[in-house]
């Protein structure tokens, strides 16, 4: 049964193409949407376009900014207005105690604010119900990359995946189903358990320098420097890196340049390889969410 928004308002802040699909769900079950630098498409959609933060967030129940968060000075992506949005500390000491807020992933200084005004913050790229949906399209483009940059096929490849979470689960699930000779990297024995329970092959991070010199493709899932300077010596000279981490990745891109690697940084995939499933995630999940989190009106 789908939650019935009705009586709730709703700020839907910047964005990409995602937000349409977003906002199309949000208004069909019945709230009220303000959005500034969001997109609507060419059709018609009943909500209320603002021009600034401030207005957006006077008078709602819930902010929705992008996944794609913010960057360092606040700003978030909104690929529809010229002019910047910025979630400063002055804004965000405006919203209410018992917001509901979502973002992607949250800076230090949001969460500390929103945990002082009692707000309450929900980071979707961390949350379950969304980013293993996400994993799709994240691995569907990661793939989609590497057809277009090699000359070979993905079938008979040897791959290796580092780090076995959300995305590199289903990225080696994709690249085995289409015959990749796949090799699952981790540091956790569980996540190792499973790649061989799934028919990979397995090598602890630890013993990675190892194993660099077979792979013909290497994706890094991994949110940390992982692939350094000393690591990316001892890779294939043709390999290529596709690093789908949260930015700035997992990889040395200095070092791969300087040693001639095609080494590229692919994050966010879901909103540019399919935006219109990566929305219509959000508009299924974020519903659900907010019925469990918000006392409707009668």
């Amino acid at each position: 049964m789908e939650p019935n928004l009705q009586g709730i308002n709703i700020a839907v802040l910047g964005g990409d193409k995602r937000e349409v699909e977003l906002i199309k769900s949000l208004v069909a079950l019945g709230a009220t949407v303000k959005i500034v630098g969001s997109p609507t498409g060419e059709e018609k959609i009943d909500v209320e376009i603002v021009h600034s933060l401030e207005e957006a967030i006077i008078g709602v129940q819930v902010i929705i900014a992008p996944m794609t968060g913010t960057d360092d000075t606040g700003k978030i992506k909104s690929t529809f207005v010229s002019h910047p949005l910025i979630l400063s500390e002055d804004l965000i000491s405006q919203i209410p105690p018992n917001t509901l807020f979502f973002i992607g992933v949250a800076k230090d200084e949001l969460k500390k604010i929103a945990k002082k005004r009692r707000i309450k913050l929900f980071e979707m790229a961390t949350m379950d119900e969304i980013a293993i949906l996400n994993a799709i399209p994240t691995a569907e483009g990661a793939i989609q990359i590497a057809m277009e940059e090699l000359p070979i096929t993905i079938h008979g490849s040897r791959v290796l995946i580092l780090g076995f979470g959300r995305v590199g689960m289903t990225l080696a699930r994709m690249l085995h189903g289409i015959g990749a000779k796949t090799i699952a990297a981790s540091k956790k024995l569980g996540d190792l358990a499973r790649a061989k329970e799934m028919g990979l092959d397995t090598v602890n991070l630890a013993n990675l320098k190892e194993r660099l010199s077979e792979a013909q493709i290497i994706f890094n899932t991994i949110p940390a420097l992982v692939l350094t300077e000393e690591l990316l010596k001892n890779t294939h000279p043709d390999v290529l890196i596709v690093d789908l981490a949260s930015q700035p990745g997992g990889t040395d891109f200095i070092a791969a340049e300087k040693l001639g690697l095609h080494a590229m940084l692919a994050p966010g995939l879901p909103g540019k390889v399919a935006p219109k499933t990566a929305g219509q995630i959000l508009g299924e999940i974020i519903p659900q969410i907010i019925k469990a989190n918000l006392k409707f009106k009668k």
